[in-house]
């Protein structure tokens, strides 16, 4: 059987790649109001303890449902392919949507801060399919 780079990438690496690259995503808004998704993520997590109503959006709370399922997936010595694609759909909700806001928008940060992600997931879906075969 041949095997390309894609296919050899440990499948932890990519999830892991799935995570890290998640985090770079970018926002702007409003009058210079700008914040990394890793600040926000941060932010949503100290707010849960204090003020949780505020964090029920779907918005919110399904990325971070797929990132929690993401990071389980990596604790797992085999996870379940449906836990991954749950995952990378609840995150990727939200970053395919930042990256056409900034597509729409024409604000090259946003769109390139949400790239590094979706070619990760692009990956990961190619090397899901091409594993199981």
């Amino acid at each position: 059987m041949k095997t390309n780079f894609l296919t050899a990438l440990h499948p932890k690496i990519l999830y892991a790649a799935l995570i890290l690259s998640s985090l770079i995503g970018y926002l702007e808004w409003g009058n210079g109001n700008h914040t990394f998704l890793v600040q926000a993520e941060f932010d949503i997590i100290r707010k849960f303890f204090t003020h949780s109503d505020s964090i029920v959006h779907p918005m919110i709370a399904l990325p971070l449902a797929g990132q929690m399922l993401l990071v389980f997936s990596l604790f797992q010595n085999r996870p379940h392919p449906v836990v991954v694609l749950t995952g990378l759909l609840g995150l990727g909700a939200l970053l395919w949507f930042i990256f056409l806001i900034g597509l729409i928008s024409l604000n090259l940060k946003i769109t390139f801060a949400a790239l590094p992600f979706l070619i990760v997931s692009i990956i990961v879906l190619y090397s899901m399919r091409k594993g199981g075969k």
